[in-house]
């Protein structure tokens, strides 16, 4: 079924997944916005929202699929025939449509969420999988909670959706409960226990509940998963989901991995920022590739040996995800040669006694200002050197 066996396919769910944060709710035009960037990036799957949940919801769905052309649009679904109707109703315009329809699969879930039993859920899965396959050829089935499902039940459910047409198995940790080694053991299993496992994409969707969503993710591509769902800035219900940007950027930093995905990193950091604002949702100065801080040194150890060859404290350029640039931040714990750097670009030499003395009174001014600006450089230098 796949094409190339090392490609990632990369589903996007900030407008339904990431939509669910309390205050983070999005107008129509404010998705169909989001969409055409997240097309531009070059997402594979945009989960246009849960038709059934509302009629914006499900305009949403409507609009999204009219906006773009190149990804797939999915509209997620619990698994009864009222939901599924609703979906198939909004995806009428999709070009490449697909219903995300599932099920709890942990005994949790199943005893004390559906009040029901094993054998009923299974039906209940491989009926939902049926009626949807009836009018969209491409169907994903989740199985909710698979990070505390016991594995030989959630690959008899696996076999039975794959065997009932859905094209794509999602495997989600739907409370972000698993450790690293748990979760990609449980794709390992999947892969070698289901047999017609070959005929359908394993689906990686995590939640960052313990913060172990990226790690997680890629625990599962490395044993197996060809699709990885997440938002970008990570951004989701509790703690968040899967960051897109950290996956992605992770394939790229250890190509040893082999896998790759189509997805425009240099993109990223404009992406991030146009959610951040419509979401109103800051993002953390030290969060992983796209926060303020991501690419700023300000330590002077960090600065000299950075200065003197990037790699030396970046194994990311900042432009590969469209950051403006690495900074040399001056604060009290900078060195001299972060200073040099910044009075050179500001145009002046000095020679070495001339900085000692510029640098004696730097360290006067950063032990009693916070940020060190270049007015503040030139308000040194314009104290005659002796």
């Amino acid at each position: 079924m796949l094409h190339d066996p090392n490609r990632v396919y990369v589903f996007d769910t900030t407008l339904r997944d990431g939509e669910q944060v309390p205050g983070c709710q999005l107008t129509t035009p404010e998705k169909i916005e989001i969409a055409r960037e997240l097309e531009t990036l070059g997402v594979d799957i945009i989960e246009a929202g849960f038709p059934v949940s509302s009629p914006g919801d499900f305009q949403s769905v409507v609009e999204i699929s009219k906006a773009v052309s190149e990804p797939t649009v999915c509209a997620l679904t619990r698994a009864n025939k009222g939901d599924i109707d609703a979906a198939v109703e909004a995806l009428k315009y999709a070009k490449r449509p697909r219903i995300h329809t599932g099920i709890g699969s942990s005994d949790q879930h199943i005893k004390h969420k559906f009040n029901s039993t094993r054998e009923e859920i299974l039906e209940r899965a491989v009926d939902a999988v049926k009626y949807a396959k009836k009018s969209v050829e491409d169907i994903e089935f989740y199985a909710e909670d698979a990070g505390r499902a016991d594995v030989v039940f959630l690959a008899q459910m696996v076999e039975a959706v794959i065997a009932a047409g859905a094209t794509v198995v999602n495997i989600p940790d739907t409370n972000g409960y698993c450790l690293p080694d748990q979760y990609g053991a449980k794709i390992k299993f999947l892969k070698e226990n289901v047999k017609n496992i070959d005929n359908a994409i394993i689906s990686v969707h995590c939640h960052n509940d313990l913060g172990l969503a990226t790690a997680n993710s890629i625990a599962g591509l490395q044993n197996g998963a060809r699709q990885i769902e997440g938002t970008i800035n990570g951004i989701g219900e509790r703690a968040g989901n899967t960051s897109i940007e950290e996956v992605v950027m992770i394939l790229k930093t250890h190509g040893t991995l082999g896998l790759h995905t189509k997805i425009n990193s240099k993109n990223f950091y404009e992406m991030s920022r146009m959610i951040s604002t419509q979401m109103r949702m800051p993002v953390q100065p030290n969060k992983a590739i796209v926060g303020a801080n991501a690419f700023a040194h300000s330590s002077g150890i960090h600065q000299d040996g950075f200065l003197k060859n990037r790699e030396n404290y970046e194994i990311i350029k900042p432009e590969d995800v469209g950051f403006p640039s690495a900074s040399i931040v001056l604060t009290a714990r900078s060195g001299r040669h972060a200073l040099k750097f910044h009075l050179e670009r500001l145009g002046h030499t000095l020679s070495k006694d001339e900085l000692y003395e510029v640098y004696q009174r730097f360290l006067t001014l950063a032990d009693s200002k916070l940020d060190i600006n270049d007015d503040d450089l030139q308000g040194l230098m314009a104290h005659k050197l002796v």
